[in-house]
């Protein structure tokens, strides 16, 4: 016959097993949870990739951007320019405004010749044959990385001047963290490009909110206030159809650009 003594531990001790074991099913969940944060991490980080690749200049879309859904068409390959970058003709120690009349008013930007000459070079080129005149800004991302994307004769992510230019001042941002970017700041001007090197041409994008991108599309240019101002306007005002990466709900098109030296 049991004792109450040797009943009452007989209960102590399978209650202790059962609070063991609900103990062990609980760091089981916890196991389970962190699982699922990593991978949900993983996938946001994948598509952030897709965003930042699918910056598109003026050859082909990096594959990398499948993950994201909202990335521009398939651009010509890089190969297919056909046409020189246009003599370097600006003076390499000056520096030069390009200024652009938009539908959502005034932007412009000061471009330092000294650390971008290619670039500067090829936009005053640009402006002079009225290349950007009567195009629009096609693309805004209000989501991982924050930036309004023009200079796209087409319109659509696919267009280009026929040539490319080389990237240049790719360290002037710092090194990149252990996740392999760097920090391009609002107010920030840079070439979009297909994710490979050299492959810049007539797309750039403007810098709206800081943001992470890897350090491989060249910074060539920074936004007065004003100009920064009007566009956080259009970044706010969001994407048409409610996206976080799309055509802008404010259409930008810009009726004329010019580059003037400062």
């Amino acid at each position: 016959m049991v004792s109450s003594d040797q009943r009452r531990r007989q209960l102590a001790r399978e209650k202790f097993e059962r609070q063991q074991q609900r103990r062990e099913e609980a760091r089981r969940r916890t196991r389970r949870l962190t699982v699922v944060i990593a991978s949900v991490v993983a996938v946001a980080a994948i598509v952030g990739v897709g965003s930042y690749l699918a910056l598109d200049g003026d050859g082909k879309k990096d594959k990398s951007d499948a993950a994201a859904s909202a990335s521009p068409s398939a651009s010509p390959s890089a190969s297919e320019s056909s046409a020189p970058e246009p003599a370097l003709k600006i003076d390499k120690k000056a520096k030069y405004t390009m200024s652009l009349k938009t539908s959502q008013g005034d932007i412009g930007f000061t471009m330092d010749a000294a650390k971008t000459p290619h670039t500067t070079n090829s936009f005053k080129s640009l402006a002079d044959k009225g290349f950007f005149d009567g195009t629009k800004c096609h693309r805004l991302t209000t989501q991982g990385i924050f930036v309004l994307q023009c200079g796209d004769p087409k319109g659509d992510g696919t267009g280009g001047p026929g040539y490319t230019i080389p990237d240049e001042n790719l360290t002037a941002l710092g090194k990149a963290g252990k996740d392999g970017t760097v920090t391009y700041p609002a107010g920030t001007v840079a070439m979009a490009n297909t994710g490979q090197a050299h492959t810049g041409g007539s797309q750039f994008f403007l810098v709206y909110k800081d943001s992470k991108l890897p350090p491989t599309y060249t910074p060539f240019g920074t936004m007065d206030d004003a100009s920064l101002k009007a566009v956080k306007d259009i970044g706010a005002a969001g994407v048409a159809g409610g996206a976080a990466d799309g055509a802008p709900k404010k259409a930008v098109n810009i009726s004329k650009a010019a580059v003037d030296k400062s």
